[in-house]
């Protein structure tokens, strides 16, 4: 299995939904930002790749057919020379609708996740750090809410794939335009089923909500975590002075 679509557009651009169509493609399975929370431990080989380390981009996406969103979007460069033969997809968006969704969504759901989340689990700590390095830092420059510098930051980085990326390789795509330009771009079939059109929006809402409430039992978890282990230790000491006995 090889790397055959390289999506080089941002988040909240119909990513989700993107990834949905091509696994119905048979690009199947497509890495998508949402990958991470089901494998945090990968966050690991998108740090060393932000920090600038080299990557075996064919063995760690060994098992992957397609690629969406962040991170991958960011390293669009380096997936093209590891998989030469694969083809790009810029998925685009009006400038301000994606910046109100993503303002709505991946933005508040990373930025300031609690840190007593990230104690309890460590891993998905590890996965907000890169996400918050790579996209809010790196991308934005710690300045994504500023409207008029995160508009102008995706405008850039959308002309920069159109003037890097070779025309006879790169799908410039508005997921509104449905299965024909994209099953003409990738010579493949249209499927008879309907575009997917995915609330991507109303599953971040429903995340976020999730993750409030983990936050308020959070100190109750702890809370309960720590007397458990003052039990545990005042038995273990009591079994070791009868014991000595």
């Amino acid at each position: 299995m090889s790397i055959k679509i390289i999506g080089a557009g941002f988040g909240r651009t119909g990513t989700k939904s993107l990834q949905v169509a091509l696994e119905t493609l048979g690009y199947a399975p497509c890495y998508h930002m949402t990958t991470l929370f089901r494998s945090p431990q990968e966050s690991r080989t998108w740090q060393r790749a932000l920090a600038g380390e080299e990557v075996d981009w064919q063995r760690f996406l060994a098992k992957y057919e397609a690629t969406v969103d962040w991170p991958g979007c960011t390293f669009y460069k380096a997936l093209m020379a590891a998989f030469p033969d694969a083809k790009v997809l810029l998925t685009v968006r009006e400038p301000e609708q994606w910046y109100e969704s993503a303002a709505a969504t991946i933005y508040g759901a990373t930025s300031d996740l609690p840190r007593v989340i990230r104690f309890i689990s460590p891993a998905m700590g590890d996965v907000i750090d890169m996400i918050n390095t790579l996209i809010w830092q790196k991308t934005f420059g710690g300045r994504f809410a500023k409207r008029d510098h995160a508009i102008a930051v995706f405008k850039a980085h959308n002309a920069e794939v159109q003037r890097v990326v070779p025309p006879e390789r790169l799908l410039v795509y508005n997921i509104k335009e449905g299965w024909e330009p994209l099953c003409r771009f990738l010579q493949v079939p249209v499927p008879d089923t309907p575009f997917p059109h995915l609330n991507d929006a109303a599953e971040f809402q429903r995340m976020m909500r999730w993750r409030r409430r983990l936050a308020g039992a959070a100190p109750w978890m702890l809370g309960l975590a720590l007397v458990s282990l003052g039990i545990a230790l005042y038995w273990w000491s009591r079994e070791r002075n009868i014991n000595r006995w």
